[in-house]
């Protein structure tokens, strides 16, 4: 899908201040560590760009919900550091995210020099996208470069008001990955195509499930949504979970002439009477799950469903998992789908893991090389596969129109 946002490697920022918003909402550990750097990585082939170009560096996140209160252990301090030992150099620190002292700061920066602010969420006016925020934090930057994907579905001052006051605007270089693999996924994807999701619920991937079936070959269903459309057919799914306000959306999904074999559920199930036991529990036929069984993974027999389905693919996108993975006993199906996928890639197909647990699953496996793109933002990949506009998108769009005029 073209876009027609300025690229990074069009913008000229040597010895210019370059406010770049990044998403480093990341998962802190208990003694205070990041726990988990998959995104800060993700965004350093656009920081090391913009470093070895000269330019002078102004780095902005969120972390958390922190509702614009300053709270120590949704502070930035951590990444700082991360981001000291990664790049091997000093990195500046902003405890003032906007006003006369992070100005100074800013301007201070010397060619290749990187300078992090807090937190922005310790502000209420970021997630408000208040213009006089918005004007104060384009105060920090002569031009400007969104490489926050994982932020880009929200109209925020530093995803989208930002861009209404500095009037050169570039998409970073994981922002422009992710659009183009992502595009990918809705034009010109190589076929067969195959849409793996999962999750708790149908209601968070109805609008993705409805947009992408009249373009796939297969959709293949698992997770907890599963029971959902095993109840729709009227299967007695015990006390696993299911949103009975759904049903009847997934019977009419099921009916729908035009999805005749495209959709495909799980043959069996594990099952367990309590989900704080930690019990193994025990595989049974889907149409076989006891009155006080709770359905909490696919079983081997789908597992080999899904290898078949999967076996000539040349497109797989994939989002959530198919059991309660977070429970290494529950989890056999989510890694096996995450190892069938790494499979696909190495004999040629285009996959595409659709960031939350689903991309969790692929690092706790091991194999996030080994797919073709991994996304870093969960809910904003699936407002575009919904056919939404990301508003962090369409600002750089406009700043880019408004450039040629």
């Amino acid at each position: 899908m073209a876009s027609s946002f300025r690229r990074l490697t069009e913008l000229p920022v040597t010895g210019r201040r370059v406010f770049l918003r990044v998403d480093f909402n990341v998962p802190l550990s208990a003694d205070g560590k990041v726990a988990d750097d998959s995104r800060i990585v993700a965004s350093m082939p656009t920081i090391r760009y913009l470093i070895e170009k000269g330019a002078r560096l102004v780095i902005s996140s969120h972390l958390g919900r922190p509702k614009g209160k300053r709270d120590p252990k949704q502070s930035l301090r951590p990444v700082h550091q991360f981001l000291e030992r990664a790049l091997r150099k000093s990195v500046g620190f902003a405890e003032s995210i906007v006003g006369a002292e992070a100005e100074t700061a800013s301007r201070a920066l010397g060619d290749g020099d990187v300078l992090l602010l807090e937190n922005l969420r310790f502000d209420l006016r970021e997630e408000a996208n208040d213009a006089e925020f918005s004007r104060a934090l384009a105060a920090l930057g002569d031009c400007y470069v969104n490489d926050a994907f994982g932020a880009a579905h929200r109209a925020h001052a530093s995803t989208e008001g930002i861009t209404r006051f500095l009037t050169e605007c570039a998409a970073g270089l994981l922002l422009e990955r992710e659009l183009t693999a992502l595009g990918r996924l809705l034009a010109g994807a190589e076929r067969p195509y195959i849409t793996i999701l999962g999750g708790a619920k149908i209601s968070g991937k109805i609008d993705v499930l409805t947009n992408l079936l009249p373009r796939v070959d297969r959709v293949i269903i698992g997770g907890g949504m599963m029971f959902t459309f095993l109840k729709a057919q009227g299967i007695a799914v015990g006390r696993s979970l299911v949103e009975e306000d759904r049903v009847a959306m997934a019977r009419g999904i099921l009916d729908d002439p035009s999805n005749a074999g495209k959709i495909l559920l799980p043959e069996d199930t594990l099952v367990v009477k309590s989900l704080e036991s930690g019990e193994p529990g025990a595989v049974v036929p889907v149409r076989e799950i006891p009155e006080d069984g709770i359905g909490v993974d696919i079983g081997p027999e789908s597992i080999d469903s899904i290898a078949v389905a999967l076996s000539g693919a040349r497109t797989i996108f994939w989002n959530g998992p198919m059991g309660i993975f977070e429970k290494p006993a529950y989890a056999k199906g989510t890694l096996a789908v995450a190892d069938l996928m790494a499979k696909a890639t190495k004999r040629g197909a285009f996959t595409v893991v659709g960031g939350g647990d689903s991309l969790a699953a692929v690092h706790q496996a091991g194999i996030a090389e080994q797919m073709s793109h991994c996304s870093t933002g969960g809910g904003a990949s699936l407002e575009f596969l919904e056919g939404k506009t990301l508003p962090g998108v369409a600002a750089l769009e406009r700043a880019a129109q408004a450039e040629t005029r």
